[in-house]
């Protein structure tokens, strides 16, 4: 599974399930989060260091989506502490139930994102849902 969050809001704006972790799958997941993007603020895109990451495919779709990498120094998962916490989460609260094919899967992962945006609270955000978050965000910077 790979995702992409916003980190201010917390919100899963983009993901991709594959039996595979190739360059081309993280692309969905940030091409999905590119056509989900509803302001043009500055953007870094922060990851690990993982081959699809690093690769030049995945670059170049970051450079046309005029979004700037950063990556961790190393394999510190504490460096990239957001996108382990997301992954825990999900984990833990959502992806409980054996699936018996990858569309069943799929069906569950796409359920669980959307009860983490739209109705899961986090304490970290007031109590508040990504969804909520990221909406007043866009709103306050609609007004700017």
């Amino acid at each position: 599974l790979s995702l992409v969050t916003d980190a201010f809001s917390r919100k899963i704006m983009g993901y991709e399930l594959s039996n595979e972790m190739k360059a081309t799958d993280v692309v969905k997941a940030l091409d999905m989060t590119i056509s989900n993007r509803q302001y043009r603020h500055y953007a870094i895109h922060h990851s690990d260091r993982g081959l699809q990451y690093c690769s030049a495919v995945y670059q170049a779709a970051l450079q046309k989506g005029d979004i700037r990498a950063s990556m961790t120094d190393g394999y510190d998962c504490y460096q990239n502490a957001l996108a382990e916490r997301i992954n825990g989460i999900l984990k833990q609260e959502f992806l409980l139930s054996a699936c018996s094919t990858l569309n069943e899967l799929k069906q569950l992962v796409e359920e669980s994102i959307f009860i983490y945006n739209e109705l899961r609270p986090h304490l970290s955000l007031g109590m508040k849902t990504p969804n909520q978050v990221h909406k007043k965000d866009q709103q306050q910077t609609l007004l700017v």
